[in-house]
């Protein structure tokens, strides 16, 4: 059976998302991608608040990618809202894409329960080694976790 995929993508800069965007489309990823531009979004989004509260519009993502620079709420307060969940959707793997290269930085977002860290490459050929890194490994090879009800969630 074909995997329906959704991606939730956090990014604020547009510039970076039209980058992100074209490398996903070389990188032939045909994931379903909802972009929101701060973290209160993501948020209300990945909890089903209004205006997402539909779930059939607004699925749940089987990958979330979120920068670490956002406006309202910043990446880390995101990822730790996700982790302290009780409910399955904790266990939402979490690509933190962002242009600090901080060890700081790198190591409180595995502390925190990040699945993977990525610096912004500096060049599109660099970006579409990143699109094509997820599109095999987060949406091919990985097992999702159950994150809602009975089964696997998108398959």
């Amino acid at each position: 059976m074909v995997k329906t995929r959704t991606i939730l993508m956090v990014e604020d800069d547009p510039a970076d998302m039209r980058l992100i965007q074209r490398a996903f489309a070389k990188a032939e990823i045909t994931a379903k991608v909802i972009r929101l531009t701060n973290g209160d979004d993501a948020v209300a989004y990945l909890d089903g608040q209004a205006p997402y509260d539909n779930r059939a519009a607004y699925p749940l993502p089987n990958l979330l990618i979120l920068d670490l620079k956002l406006p309202r709420r910043n990446g880390f307060e995101v990822l730790q809202w996700l982790r302290s969940r009780r409910d399955g959707i904790r266990r939402m793997p979490v690509i933190m894409l962002t242009s600090s290269r901080h060890t700081v930085d790198i190591n409180r977002a595995y502390d925190s329960g990040v699945n993977s860290y990525l610096a912004k490459p500096e060049n599109t050929e660099g970006l579409l080694q990143v699109a094509n890194a997820i599109k095999t490994y987060w949406l091919s090879l990985n097992e999702d976790p159950t994150l809602l009800g009975t089964g696997t969630y998108g398959k």
